[in-house]
């Protein structure tokens, strides 16, 4: 069922399905709630999922001029209250998965498990957030440009020809976000914090999901952060970039329904 809620005096749009135990899904940057679509219909009668519009996104309103990671994590947290959920599996995607784990450094004792879904816990570098301001300029002078160009970057080379109807879709999907929306959002991930003490430390088991040729989560880097936490378990695909519940569509949805039924 789509339920709408307010989170300081905003509109915030969410899906609220099933019984049991609860997976709770955050989508990425330029994307919304509809990208889970598909985990409902395969595992939605198995367990309860909760995903969310972030703010700016799809039917969620802006909050702010700057959508921090941690007034995200916020906006899930009230979610969740008003839900009256007390425990979750939640997995992130790309974004998502920062505010991921923004939500396990202000709430550990919500966790049962997380998912980083093509994500990671570091915080942008100095050529990162240089690469950020960059974004942000051509944003605010063309956004529908910026989106024509960056979803099709998001998939493996191979793949662009294989998905160009869905590539279409994401693009005139994203289109509905406004400039001040994106901008809000590139400004809150410059300028996250590094939460790697918060993965070193997680008492809850931690999945990544990784395409091998998906240049926002090197290999070789993410096998660092796969090495931290105590209990560490990952998917590596093997012919996939940014979009794995594109890409490796039933391989990721039964990856994550596998590791949350573990964790509860």
């Amino acid at each position: 069922m789509y339920k709408t809620t307010e989170f300081q005096q905003k509109n915030i749009h969410y899906r609220d399905e099933g019984s049991g135990s609860v997976l709770v899904l955050l989508h990425g940057f330029l994307e919304d709630l509809n990208m889970w679509n598909d985990f409902y219909d395969k595992i939605g009668n198995k367990m309860r999922i909760i995903s969310i519009d972030f703010p700016g996104h799809g039917l969620s309103e802006q909050v702010s001029n700057t959508h921090s990671m941690s007034l995200m994590a916020d906006v899930v947290k009230d979610v969740l209250d008003l839900c009256k959920v007390e425990k979750c599996v939640l997995s992130g995607h790309s974004m998502g998965g920062y505010v991921s784990m923004q939500f396990a450094a202000s709430y550990p004792e919500m966790l049962q498990g997380l998912c980083l879904f093509h994500s990671h816990a570091q915080a942008d570098s100095e050529e990162q957030k240089l690469n950020r301001d960059r974004v942000i300029e051509i944003v605010e002078q063309n956004h529908h440009r910026f989106i024509h160009t960056f979803i099709p970057d998001l998939f493996a080379e191979n793949n662009k020809e294989k998905y160009l109807l869905k590539i279409e879709q994401l693009q005139e999907q994203a289109k509905n976000i406004s400039a001040e929306s994106v901008v809000a959002a590139a400004k809150g991930m410059k300028e996250r914090k590094s939460q790697l003490e918060t993965l070193a430390t997680a008492k809850f088991p931690i999945l990544f999901i990784i395409g091998k040729l998906d240049p926002r989560t090197p290999l070789n880097k993410m096998l660092v952060q796969i090495a931290m936490p105590k209990h560490s378990e990952a998917l590596i695909l093997g012919d996939c970039g940014h979009m794995g519940h594109i890409e490796e569509k039933e391989k990721t949805i039964k990856a994550l329904w596998h590791f949350a039924q573990k964790c509860v």
